[in-house]
């Protein structure tokens, strides 16, 4: 597991930011991580669409992997990020879209001092609500029901 852990800290290729003659480098990862917490705050998106190794990572540790579905380059001061999203149905996809770009922007920008030259929203697909889906968010009404009680 360390070795594991080892070939991912060597893979983050970290980006320098250059202030005067001090450098910052903030890695491809912690940008990533940045813009997906702000994904996950926007109405309308069901889940991100990420590959097979991501959703393996997220299982095994337990952990909500927030750079899951995002692609980032990074130069030396600005950014470009590609967001692979699966929207819920009945979501407006071009609200959804521009809510993204609009909050991904903004996270990015304030954290990390970056300037974001794009936010690109690639749909992979539609989540539509099965019956399955309809009783958990019952049984999840129910039980906030019963702790207020």
């Amino acid at each position: 597991m360390e070795e594991n852990n080892q070939e991912l800290v060597e893979n983050i290729e970290e980006i320098p930011v250059v202030e005067g003659n001090d450098t910052i480098k903030i890695a491809n990862e912690a940008v990533a991580t940045y813009a997906g917490i702000a994904v996950s705050e926007v109405s309308g998106v069901y889940g991100m669409a990420g590959g097979f190794a991501s959703g393996i990572t997220e299982t095994f540790s337990g952990k909500k992997n927030f750079s899951k579905g995002i692609k980032v380059e990074v130069g030396e001061k600005d950014a470009k990020i590609d967001v692979s999203i699966i929207v819920e149905y009945g979501a407006r996809i071009p609200e959804v879209a521009f809510e993204i770009q609009t909050r991904v922007k903004k996270a990015v920008e304030n954290m990390t001092g970056l300037k974001v030259l794009e936010v690109n929203v690639h749909v992979q697909g539609v989540h539509a609500i099965t019956e399955k889906d309809k009783e958990e968010n019952q049984e999840n009404e129910e039980n906030v029901e019963t702790n207020e009680e």
